[in-house]
């Protein structure tokens, strides 16, 4: 049974194969939906055409979150292609210094930059597609465990994921009279060219399946199979809520007394 058949869902935040924006779209894709694109630079560009068409080969469109008018030529290019029943929203960015010392050090340029891309890009992926989204259609974003709790070294995009966690809900309330749901992921950790920029990072990958009530990592294909659920009509009374995809790792309070860090 294919959950997404002939609905168009727009993905954002695809850098490369091994991105969790990938998996989704994979994992959409099977399930029958026409996909979308968007990329931001000429480095990354090539990577989203290439996974753009082994993926029913769906428009690739540039997009700078950070600026009104990227995000209105998006969406005129976005218009030939008819209305869309979902929007998946993969995007973040913190400087690598502001990654590492003390929380009260980071700028506060770095700041601004930080909240703009990674969480007021929400808001403004909504406000410029919000007449293009059909009634009915499902937003999703991505968030992670550092944004309620303390993960050494993430220090601003924990701060910017609980910015996120918050818009989500908020947009959820004002698009809920549309049958519009939005709903966040927080997946555990997986390796990506984004992740590893977070110090310790592997030690985090070596701990989970250790601690974890499911004993495991989890993949960007895990990631995909709850993105398809969440985008589905099995989920259409879902919404403004943050869905853990960690193996339950997010639920222990103490780690069990016979594990070896």
């Amino acid at each position: 049974m294919k959950l997404l058949e002939g609905k168009r869902i727009l993905v954002t935040g695809v850098a490369n194969r091994w991105s969790i924006a990938a998996g989704i779209a994979r994992k959409m894709h099977e399930h029958g939906a026409q996909l979308a694109f968007t990329y931001q630079g000429e480095r990354v560009k090539a990577s989203v055409e290439e996974i753009a068409a082994e993926l029913g080969g769906g428009p690739v469109i540039e997009c700078d979150v950070s600026s009104d008018a990227s995000l209105a030529a998006m969406r005129d290019a976005l218009a030939a292609h008819g209305k869309l029943d979902g929007l998946v929203h993969s995007i973040a960015f913190v400087d690598k210094a502001s990654l590492s010392g003390k929380v009260y050090e980071i700028p506060r340029d770095g700041f601004k930059l930080s909240m703009d891309v990674s969480s007021y890009s929400l808001i403004a992926l909504v406000q410029t597609l919000r007449e293009t989204l059909n009634d009915g259609a499902s937003v999703l974003a991505m968030t992670y465990l550092g944004a309620t709790q303390i993960v050494p070294n993430y220090n601003l995009a924990g701060i910017a994921k609980a910015a996120l966690e918050s818009i989500v809900r908020y947009l959820a309330f004002d698009l809920g009279e549309r049958g519009i749901r939005v709903n966040a992921i927080s997946a555990g950790p997986i390796k990506t060219a984004s992740s590893r920029q977070v110090g310790g990072f592997s030690k985090i990958l070596e701990i989970v399946p250790k601690v974890a009530p499911l004993k495991r990592n989890i993949t960007i294909e895990d990631v995909g199979n709850v993105a398809v659920y969440l985008t589905s009509a099995l989920a259409s009374t879902i919404t403004a809520d943050v869905h853990f995809v960690d193996a339950g790792y997010h639920a222990m309070g103490m780690y069990p007394p016979d594990v070896t860090l």
